[in-house]
């Protein structure tokens, strides 16, 4: 991260005896290898000259303002593309800035690697105060799928071989790769340092499910009088879309997409059972989760989301579940039907056994499912029809929500509190991988990063509805927007403060209360201090119209859409999390 650096060589050199390369370039050659073509980072000692090189080498180097940010770029990368997105850091405080990208995509079942240069061991061991010195290795462990680190240049083939493999087999997820100052200068024979390089040959091999896991699975769903299907982001992930619509669709049963597993089949499917959530989930007595966990998400499977169920009562609701990963099933309650394995394959399987014809759900079910549908979208509907001005939540997403409707394969970016709840429910998503949000964590500050990859990978208009509090955390990248000049079209439901704007200090003080932020703030005006468009929203039409231009024009646009400061509710719908919540 200093101003002074070491000059190396920014190219191979050759002398009378034999061509060398360097660690600089079997970095790149490797990562070419291996079908990586974009590096998402901030350079900086000891990896600037590796920037340059790479870029100059044809690969795209996408330079952010944060580490952090880079990192969720690059973690979103590899959910978008089943391949592992590269983030870039410097040592020791840019390695940290990382690592937050690297839980996340851990946690997440992200597959991510982030590359750190570092300080020498020999120096690191001894504690002697190297430039920026931390044994990075043993801090990332904790919350990496894995962790390596290169000393040889004849090595570097190898450890990039095993984080490529490490991060997209079984359950994907985020991978570590330490690479000391020193390593990039060292030189060998150029001959000899290509054979050292490995094209990873089927890093993410088939798993195939048991065939008599598939049969028990499918006879309990057989016995069910009230069958539910959970898809995660883990079937989002597999890209297995069409079987996963064909098995929906033969079996019947009703489903329910969670939140980035929106779009794997239209959130307006006669199937889809989003708007009927608090009935389904505890009415079932079968429940199918494909790629999806029963973790705080879905109230670990019991409580009051399950119809009251606790530990005595797990006789009275069954499931199945399909996961990679055979130590995530009883993680939370009995899984009667576990099925282990890819979860194309899975599906395949289980579509391979009911050619034979399949008995849909019990009439009463399908109608009682459809009845509290109808009644919920109805008073949605209405809702949403209102035009209180100022703004609220719902005005502001009823144009949103038209606008994803009218343009499908816009993504569609997510995250706070009030603004990504009410989005989750109101947006209707129909296409898969369109949605992509917040995740397992529910944290703040992925927006800005998310926003870089999706347009840089898909190459499709990107929408991404921010709560005031969450565009802080990563609001400086939109610059790395206007600088990339990338489609993105960035909408800021402000309403003056985490939750709402309307908390006082008790003290009467001249502090204003920690949820507080400046009233009427103008986030329109800094995306136009790099040449971006500002639009200032104070109605559904002009947020319309605000929109609508983005889209035409496919210029970096930010729209700050100024909503009731009263509207909202604390932690959005997980006030029970809050203990402060619990008091008011």
């Amino acid at each position: 991260m200093g101003t002074v650096e070491p000059q190396v060589a920014t190219t191979n050199t050759t002398d009378a005896q034999s061509q060398v390369t360097d660690g600089f370039q079997l970095v790149i050659d490797a990562l070419k290898l291996n079908g990586v073509d974009t590096i998402y980072g901030l350079p900086g000692i000891p990896i600037t000259d590796l920037t340059r090189r790479a870029q100059a080498a044809g690969l795209r180097v996408l330079s952010f303002r944060h580490e952090q940010n880079a990192g969720y770029a690059a973690s979103i990368a590899g959910f978008l593309t089943q391949k592992p997105g590269i983030c870039l850091t410097v040592s020791a405080p840019g390695f940290l800035n990382g690592l937050n990208a690297l839980a996340h995509a851990t946690v997440n079942c992200f597959p991510m690697i982030l590359i750190s240069g570092s300080s020498e061991r020999e120096i690191v061991d001894l504690q002697q105060g190297d430039y920026e010195e931390m044994d990075q290795l043993a801090i990332a462990k904790p919350v990496a799928k894995a962790a390596f680190r290169v000393l040889q240049a004849e090595d570097i083939g190898v450890g990039i071989a095993r984080a490529i493999r490490a991060a997209v087999s079984g359950r994907p997820g985020g991978v570590y790769l330490d690479l000391p100052a020193k390593l990039f200068a060292q030189s060998i024979d150029a001959e000899a340092g290509r054979k050292t390089l490995i094209k990873v040959v089927d890093a993410a091999p088939r798993q195939l499910p048991a065939p008599d896991a598939v049969k028990r699975a499918l006879d309990l769903l057989k016995s069910a009088k009230k069958p539910l299907i959970v898809l995660g982001k883990g079937a989002a992930y597999a890209q297995a879309d069409a079987d996963i619509r064909s098995l929906i669709e033969k079996t019947g049963i009703p489903y329910l997409p969670m939140s980035m597993a929106k779009g794997l089949l239209p959130d307006t499917h006669e199937q889809c059972a989003s708007a009927a959530r608090s009935f389904v989930l505890p009415e079932a007595d079968v429940v199918m989760l494909i790629g999806a966990r029963l973790n705080w998400l879905l109230s670990h499977g019991k409580g009051k989301t399950w119809g009251g169920r606790a530990h005595k009562d797990w006789g009275g609701q069954k499931f199945v579940q399909v996961d990679i990963s055979p130590q995530e099933a009883d993680s939370n309650v009995r899984i009667d039907a576990p099925v282990v394995g890819d979860i194309g394959s899975c599906i395949s399987s289980f579509l391979n056994e009911i050619k034979s014809g399949w008995a849909k759900p019990p009439t009463e079910w399908l109608n009682a499912v459809n009845d509290k549908k109808t009644t919920n979208v109805a008073k949605m509907a209405e809702t949403l029809a209102k035009n209180p001005l100022p703004m609220n939540f719902h005005s502001a997403l009823n144009v949103v929500r038209d606008i994803v409707k009218a343009h499908p394969d816009a993504m569609l970016v997510n995250e706070g509190a009030n603004a990504l709840d009410f989005t989750r429910s109101i947006v209707d998503m129909y296409k898969p991988r369109k949605r992509i949000d917040v995740g397992t964590w529910g944290i703040m500050g992925v927006g800005m990063g998310y926003c870089v990859a999706a347009a840089v990978v898909t190459k499709q208009q990107v929408i991404a509805v921010e709560g005031d509090s969450a565009f802080g955390f990563s609001g400086m990248e939109v610059e790395t927007i206007c600088r990339y000049n990338l489609p993105v079209c960035i909408v800021i439901m402000n309403n003056n403060g985490v939750y709402k704007g309307t908390d006082v200090n008790p003290t009467g003080g001249p502090d204003v209360a920690p949820t507080v932020f400046v009233k009427g703030a103008r986030y329109d005006k800094l995306i136009e201090a790099f040449g971006g468009v500002g639009v200032n929203a104070t109605t559904p039409a002009e947020l319309r119209k605000g929109m609508e231009d983005a889209i035409r024009s496919r210029k970096p646009t930010l729209i700050n859409a100024v909503i009731d400061e009263t509207a909202g509710t604390e932690s959005g719908r997980i006030t029970s999390l809050n203990p402060t919540a619990k008091k008011k």
